[in-house]
């Protein structure tokens, strides 16, 4: 492979304002490739991995370039070196690569690759609570974690059928693949840029995790009823939940958020989900309203996502133990105050994606030992492990209240 000068430069800007300046990579990323309408898909294509890249494997590379954060931009151009000579790229003459001790990387990849917070690149802390909650699991855990995300489309059976996407991105040389298991789930065969398509314009598919596509078949939602979807977000399960629903019955989409929840109302439109109703809560008056008035809620409660790291490394380094903590209390606080909202009778679906016992089943546990937890019976849990699945990790309990 040949380097060139204007991908490389502009892939140096992008990790300069995620390390130095505290930026989210994907945010970045979408200004970056913005930058030069001349590129095509494959330009594109590598500023997008090689950053992610870099960003997924910091902690190694940055040990074996010898560079500490933060990274001016002869350091950055160092862990480039480290990342261009382990992929095996002829490292070009330009006047930044001077002196590049390719035989030196090599050794020290394999010096430090013994080492597991050096070679799945993370935090101390992390890679200790990591061993603490899941002992040898978090081993597999972490691997897994590291690898690169598939692209999962989930199909809106309100607009298509599976067959009918498939042979409509057949035509367009976009290659899918059904998933075992996962019944409106197709997995690219080779990323590509499927948000420009005429189906996606259309609203036939939605672009989400396969994990995450079953959390709202495990809520299962019938038709008729009313389900509210408590941190709704952007609102990727409010639309499968209305799509499971058939469009009948009402789902309300609640966030704390208000411009979230504007993305939502956009997204329910071009997916046909006229059965979605958006609630900002800017008030405890929003969860008094509702309360035992549902048949049916889903906590998708915020969390650490150690689950989700495949698809947001750059999160590995802004999380912090104090906000694990604190992320803690506010689950327990969601699940006090929005459980009131389930019906006698009704069920409840707490979801994390996250795979530490201490924000799944330990939440869930102390729960049911406190006085709102007292009229809820547990009935069942599931766990996805990205080592087993090849997914993101995601936790799902599923409770029913007690009629009297």
């Amino acid at each position: 492979m040949k380097l060139h000068r204007n991908l490389v430069f502009a892939t140096i800007d992008s990790l300069h304002l995620i390390f130095n300046e505290n930026k989210q990579a994907d945010k970045v990323l979408k200004n970056t490739l913005k930058r030069d309408k001349r590129w095509g898909a494959r330009d594109r294509g590598f500023i997008a991995e090689t950053t992610y890249d870099i960003v997924r494997w910091k902690r190694l590379y940055s040990k074996i370039a010898e560079v500490k954060e933060p990274f001016n931009r002869a350091n950055l151009f160092r862990l480039f070196t480290v990342w261009a000579t382990l992929k095996g790229i002829q490292i070009p003459d330009w006047p930044q690569f001077e002196n590049t001790p390719t035989r030196k990387i090599k050794g020290k990849f394999d010096e430090f690759s013994k080492i597991r917070k050096y070679k799945e690149s993370v935090p101390d802390w992390l890679d200790n609570l990591g061993e603490k909650e899941l002992g040898k699991k978090w081993d597999k855990e972490i691997h897994s974690l590291n690898q690169l995300a598939d692209v999962i489309l989930r199909v809106n059976t309100l607009k298509t059928t599976k067959e009918k996407l498939q042979n409509n991105l057949q035509e367009l040389e976009i290659e899918t693949e059904n998933i075992k298991g996962y019944p409106q789930a197709l997995k690219l065969v080779k990323r590509t840029n499927v948000f420009v398509t005429e189906a996606f314009k259309n609203g036939w598919f939605e672009v989400q995790d396969a994990s995450s596509q079953k959390v709202a078949k495990f809520l299962n939602p019938k038709p008729g009823t009313r389900v509210v979807d408590t941190c709704a977000g952007a609102g990727g399960k409010s639309l499968h939940i209305a799509a499971l629903m058939e469009n009948k019955g009402q789902v309300i989409a609640l966030d704390i958020y208000e411009n979230k929840l504007k993305e939502l109302k956009r997204r329910a439109k071009r997916n046909g989900a006229h059965n979605i109703e958006t609630r900002t809560i800017d008030s405890s008056k929003v969860i008094k309203k509702l309360i035992q008035k549902a048949d049916k809620i889903l906590i998708d409660a915020p969390c650490s996502g150690i689950g989700v790291l495949k698809r947001n490394p750059d999160s590995k380094w802004k999380l912090q133990p104090e906000f694990l903590e604190t992320i803690k209390n506010t689950q327990r606080e969601i699940l006090d105050s929005y459980s009131r909202m389930v019906k006698p009778g009704g069920q409840m679906v707490y979801a994390t994606c996250s795979i530490l016992p201490s924000e799944n089943e330990k939440q869930v546990q102390d729960f049911l030992e406190r006085k709102s937890g007292k009229d809820f019976k547990f009935v069942k849990e599931e766990k996805v492990f990205p080592s087993e699945s090849g997914f993101d990790g995601f936790y799902m309990a599923l409770f029913q209240k007690n009629i009297t």
